[in-house]
């Protein structure tokens, strides 16, 4: 009997087929752990970036640049890696 657990257009993959899948699959966890890691650095980043966006002159806010750009590189990672793991029924830890 066949195993009702793998969606129907998985259930009749070549191995060289399997092993692309579960290759997309593990890209797309280290891409959702790589989203998380910048999204919680993003977060701490917050509790510079008002204090720089105040009392730096002109357009010289680095901080607040860096904040931007690691709160788009965790939507970026985030969604990429939900993409990626798409189809997949098991929670992953390695």
């Amino acid at each position: 009997m066949a195993n009702m657990l793998i969606p129907v257009n998985e259930r009749d993959l070549t191995p060289d087929e399997v092993e692309a899948l579960d290759r997309r699959r593990r890209r797309g966890q280290l891409f959702l752990v790589i989203g998380f890691q910048c999204l919680i650095v993003s977060c701490l980043l917050t509790l510079w970036s008002g204090q720089d966006l105040t009392y730096s002159p002109g357009w010289m806010h680095p901080v607040a640049y860096w904040n931007m750009t690691t709160g788009a590189l965790a939507v970026f990672f985030l969604l990429s890696g939900l993409r990626l793991r798409s189809g997949s029924t098991e929670f992953i830890s390695y």
